[in-house]
């Protein structure tokens, strides 16, 4: 039986429509660095592209001493996986057997390798961000505050910001204690994304709830306020009522608020 032309144009349209999307790269426990014979691995999720895209590197929290690539934050995937963004979830060497800059100088090495592996995975090595929640959320703001890597913006959800202050409000913190090679002034004022503050230093965004135990949400618009003094450039999303963790935050689609705030500022800063 012959079909009409028009038919034929309209079964091939539909077939083009149908077809499903370039498959994206799936990486599972990936080695990123060594450092003191510890391996250090990430995953990643990277979308087909036909030319260099920007990437995410995801920190878990955990206070610094618990946590892996893949808990605490897994409600980041989806958001930026349906957002199409690239992303590498990374692990890091944990308190109390690994002091400060231990973690930190994970976060930067991860950096280092998927600027150096940028090409493989059809990355752009300039348009990189941190993001990191928590304890990962101070990492990620100290790596790119005290700028021994570059990276393009920072996502900090409720990080400790300024650990002197932190003090000051909540009394001395078990794990900070843990995670710091001793108590003195000098290390809590340099183990402190506030003490790096900048005018070159990358864009900022925060994200806090007004609800969070166990961080004042008020570390996140000091710093914000700090930044903008310096010159620097940044944007604090305060979330009513809403809890420490992004896992927490799902139990009310009121705190879902970080999700398209998060993706609209990936897009726009990694442009």
């Amino acid at each position: 039986m012959k079909l009409h032309a028009a038919a034929l144009v309209l079964l091939a349209c539909s077939t083009l429509w149908a077809a499903p999307p370039p498959a994206a790269t799936d990486l599972k426990d990936v080695e990123f660095a060594k450092p003191a014979g510890v391996s250090l691995t990430l995953d990643a999720w990277i979308p087909a592209s036909a030319k260099a895209q920007p990437a995410v590197i995801l920190v878990h929290g955990g206070g610094w001493n618990a946590g892996t690539k893949r808990t605490y934050i897994n409600p980041w995937f989806p958001t930026l996986t349906d957002a199409g963004i690239a992303w590498f979830t990374i692990n890091y060497r944990l308190a109390p057997q690994w002091k400060y800059p231990a973690a930190v100088e994970d976060v930067e090495a991860a950096v280092t390798w998927v600027q150096a592996n940028a090409k493989k995975w059809n990355i752009d090595p300039k348009r990189i961000a941190l993001m990191g929640e928590s304890a990962g959320g101070h990492l990620v703001a100290l790596a790119g505050a005290r700028g021994k890597v570059k990276v393009k913006t920072v996502v900090d959800f409720y990080g400790l910001n300024d650990l002197p202050l932190i003090n000051q409000q909540r009394g001395k913190s078990k794990n900070l204690e843990q995670f710091l090679p001793d108590g003195s002034d000098a290390t809590y004022k340099a183990a402190s994304p506030a003490t790096y503050i900048h005018k070159k230093m990358p864009p900022f965004l925060f994200i806090h709830g007004t609800a969070d135990k166990a961080v004042p949400w008020q570390q996140s618009p000091a710093m914000c306020d700090q930044m903008k003094a310096a010159g620097a450039r940044c944007e604090v999303l305060l979330i009513e009522g809403a809890p420490h963790g992004v896992e927490g935050m799902e139990k009310d689609p009121a705190w879902h608020t970080w999700k398209p705030k998060v993706v609209e500022w990936l897009k726009r800063e990694l442009r």
